[in-house]
């Protein structure tokens, strides 16, 4: 029982302390343009171990989701993440899921759990890579969109879901469409 209760308290806290976060970052956020050159110079394993080069999804307009297996939130929106990246897939977007964890508990994350888009094992390079991407709280779960020129139109700080994405993902996918049928 006391296990139990302390789990609990352990688990209010730490939302309590992400909400705070989320707060003061909201409140003191940055519009300076984040490069994400260190992005794509980025490779990542997968959960079969095979390394994936970010730069694969260059030229897409990508959803870079930052998560950890031991995140609630991050849990919680990997359904709404998989229903964009199943819906959205052939106008040209990509949903990432890159893990700060070790590849072994990714791996392990990824058997009980189904997404339709790839899971990376980020470990502690995808902290800093989520910091290089505007994440200078070390908030999880943290969301970047990314353009299809490289630009990044915006970022989230803590739980997302499917309708806040898409108010900045269609017109992406407008612009997008609109390039591709001038050309």
């Amino acid at each position: 029982m006391n296990k139990k209760l302390l789990k609990l308290i352990a688990a209010g806290a730490a939302i309590l302390l992400t909400v705070i976060i989320i707060r003061h970052s909201l409140l003191n956020s940055s519009t300076t343009p984040l490069p994400t050159h260190t992005l794509y110079a980025a490779s990542f394993p997968d959960a079969n171990g095979t390394a994936q080069a970010i730069s694969q999804w260059q030229g897409k307009i990508t959803v870079i989701n930052f998560w950890a297996s031991w995140c609630p939130p991050c849990r919680e929106e990997m359904p709404e993440l998989s229903r964009l990246q199943d819906q959205y897939r052939d106008r040209g977007v990509i949903v990432l899921g890159i893990s700060t964890d070790d590849i072994d508990k990714m791996r392990e994350f990824a058997k009980t759990t189904k997404v339709s888009y790839p899971l990376l094992a980020g470990d502690m390079e995808a902290m800093a890579i989520g910091a290089s991407l505007g994440n200078d709280k070390g908030v999880l779960p943290y969301t970047v969109i990314i353009q299809a020129d490289g630009g990044i139109a915006n970022t989230y700080f803590g739980r997302i879901n499917q309708s806040l994405l898409e108010k900045t993902l269609l017109p992406l996918i407008k612009t997008s469409a609109e390039i591709h049928a001038t050309k």
